[in-house]
């Protein structure tokens, strides 16, 4: 029997609650799901009306275990940690200062030339995986691969002036609309997939990646703040008022191969996205599916020499950034994809 990792609580009037050394969701006097609290890595509260203990919020604070709480849509609105993950000062000083000085532009560079490079590596696998069978799509996609490229090349070569952010933004429009128009030869029909929409999108593609990029979002947060880092601090990605910057930095290393891949991969196999009159993902699809993006957290992809689990790699990535900041390291090299 496998033990449970990741506790996900989405029916209305569920409680989760602690027994023990375990955490139990319960509904009605039934078990609907536990897990040990040695083993437990994550608590997912999904739905309105679920109520938790103090008991289960203090026991995750002190192993770590964050509680996540997300919408229909799968936005993150809250994140429960311990106060004290919050409390250190110098990396939070350097990364403020960083702002002001050339490690603004390098880190940039990094997560733009990041993204666009996965962004190439992932046409190009989907380009592998359709060789035999569709041959045609595939091409397009290679070629779709090499034009995404370019692009990221090019931003490797920009000056460091005050232009830099809004070239690179531009840059990785340019990018990003190649890829979602080549990703549209994977998707069947029936997903009526016609290229990427973010919030309010009603197609069950669209759904799947907003839905999936929010259980990222909550990995990459909890990465940052584990590594003493302020997640609404960031280098690329303009500064608002509750705008968490830093996040949307760090997550488009790993949009790709945690998100998309899976995504398009189901859209293959014909996966089955129930959603309701408002086009939001029925209860049933997104349990399942978090589940998959949750397995997907675990596998392992190339790295620094090893293949740790992809969760690993970005808590690594955040400790790295925190390094760089402090002057513990010359340069931050972002996660990259091979191609």
């Amino acid at each position: 029997m496998s033990v449970v990792e990741h506790l996900y609580a989405d029916q209305f009037g569920s409680f989760i609650g602690k027994y023990s050394e375990r955490l139990k969701i319960t509904h009605n006097g039934q078990t609907l799901q536990q897990a040990p609290l040695l083993h437990l890595k994550s608590v997912t509260v999904a739905n309105a009306g679920i109520g938790i203990s103090s008991d289960a919020i203090a026991a995750c604070c002190e192993r770590g275990i964050p509680i996540i709480l997300l919408d229909a849509a799968g936005a993150v609105y809250a994140s429960i940690y311990a106060s004290g993950l919050v409390g250190t000062v110098q990396t939070r000083r350097e990364q403020l200062l960083a702002f002001y000085d050339d490690r603004r532009a390098h880190l940039a560079l990094a997560f733009s030339t990041a993204k666009v490079r996965n962004q190439a590596a992932t046409l190009a696998y989907w380009a592998r995986n359709r060789r035999d069978a569709h041959p045609a799509d595939a091409e397009q996609l290679l070629q779709a691969a090499r034009d995404v490229r370019v692009y990221a090349d090019q931003m490797a070569d920009l000056p460091w002036d005050e232009s830099l952010y809004d070239r690179l933004m531009g840059f990785e429009g340019q990018a990003a609309r190649l890829y979602w128009q080549a990703a549209r030869l994977l998707a069947p029909a029936e997903y009526r997939f016609e290229g990427r929409i973010g919030r309010g999108a009603a197609d069950p593609l669209n759904s799947l990646l907003n839905y999936g990029y929010g259980i990222l979002y909550a990995q990459v947060e909890r990465a940052i703040i584990l590594s003493g880092l302020d997640p609404y601090a960031g280098f690329l990605h303009a500064d608002r008022p509750g705008k968490p910057s830093l996040v949307l930095d760090l997550i488009e290393e790993f949009r790709q191969i945690v998100v998309d891949r899976p995504v398009f991969g189901l859209a293959a196999r014909r996966y089955t996205v129930a959603q309701d009159d408002a086009g939001r993902l029925a209860a049933d699809t997104r349990r399942d599916f978090a589940g998959k993006i949750l397995k997907q957290l675990d596998s392992s992809a190339r790295y620094d020499g090893e293949r740790p689990p992809l969760r690993h790699i970005i808590q690594r990535q955040a400790r790295q950034l925190g390094a760089y900041v402090r002057g513990e390291r010359d340069a931050y090299i972002p996660f990259t994809l091979d191609d």
